[in-house]
């Protein structure tokens, strides 16, 4: 049997990684982190096995292999834009954002074609919630968007949150990018639409049956889950596990099930009638 969880153990394996040079300036919820380390405390003997699997997750969490950009450099060159910046000009200071990351990168030559898309099945939304979001908001100046639009986004990573608002604001649109862990908190506003853009395979590698209660709980009509078609070499095709993947999650849910396939990604565009 696992050894009995303390919450002084706990307390201090968050602490430690908290005080890392590797997530100190990343702002991670410690709610987040509490979380983890409980369960895998629960899940090894040794505690030392359990804090080599929390760092694990927390790498396939925080990905940094997928990229980054400069959140100071970024940040300072967002906040000297003018106010009334073209969308033309707001494109072109996004893409170099949206190339620093992997998903967002390859995305990026699809972008119109993309949301186009999108918008075509669910209609034009009022309201967004962008989930996990990434730098997925600096595509904002392609998604057509009225200047109405209340955009919800959520993430663990405090200065991605911050350069978010600091993009709403300079859009004209009210700063609405939270610091949340959305499988702890999954967020109460209702929304036209829900982006999960290449994250639901990683939530169930943090842990296993996560995301049904998530859908479930969510205030939209429109759940929007995108995964890769295929591996980040484009030497393996991942279109049928992904496919798996949703049917399991969702089993026996009453929800219409549409997809749409796009270069290197598949949306399966789901209607969860309100």
């Amino acid at each position: 049997m696992p050894n009995p969880i303390s919450p002084d153990l706990v307390q201090t394996q968050v602490d430690a990684i908290l005080q890392s040079k590797k997530y100190r300036q990343m702002g991670i919820p410690e709610s987040t982190l509490r979380d983890i380390v409980t369960e895998e405390l629960g899940n090894y003997r040794s505690s030392k096995d359990a804090q080599k699997s929390v760092r694990h997750k927390l790498h396939t969490i925080m990905a940094p292999y997928l990229g980054d950009p400069d959140y100071d450099a970024e940040q300072a060159r967002l906040q000297q834009l003018p106010q009334n910046t073209s969308m033309e000009d707001m494109r072109a200071c996004c893409t170099p954002i949206l190339m620093a990351h992997a998903s967002t990168r390859e995305r990026l030559p699809m972008l119109n074609r993309f949301y186009e898309g999108i918008f075509a099945h669910t209609g034009r939304p009022a309201a967004i919630l962008d989930l996990a979001c990434g730098l997925n908001p600096f595509a904002l100046p392609w998604m057509g968007l009225d200047r109405e639009i209340k955009y919800y986004a959520y993430d663990i990573h405090q200065p991605r949150v911050d350069l978010i608002n600091t993009l709403l604001l300079k859009l004209g649109l009210e700063p609405l990018a939270k610091v949340t862990d959305i499988l702890l908190e999954p967020p109460e506003i209702e929304a036209d639409v829900a982006f999960l853009f290449k994250e639901a395979h990683r939530l169930e590698q943090r842990r296993r049956g996560c995301n049904l209660p998530l859908w479930k709980a969510l205030k939209v009509r429109h759940l929007l889950v995108s995964l890769p078609s295929s591996s980040l070499s484009g030497q393996h095709d991942l279109a049928e596990r992904q496919r798996h993947l949703v049917r399991t999650i969702i089993g026996d849910q009453p929800w219409h099930v549409d997809e749409m396939i796009f270069d290197t990604e598949m949306v399966f565009c789901i209607e969860k009638n309100g």
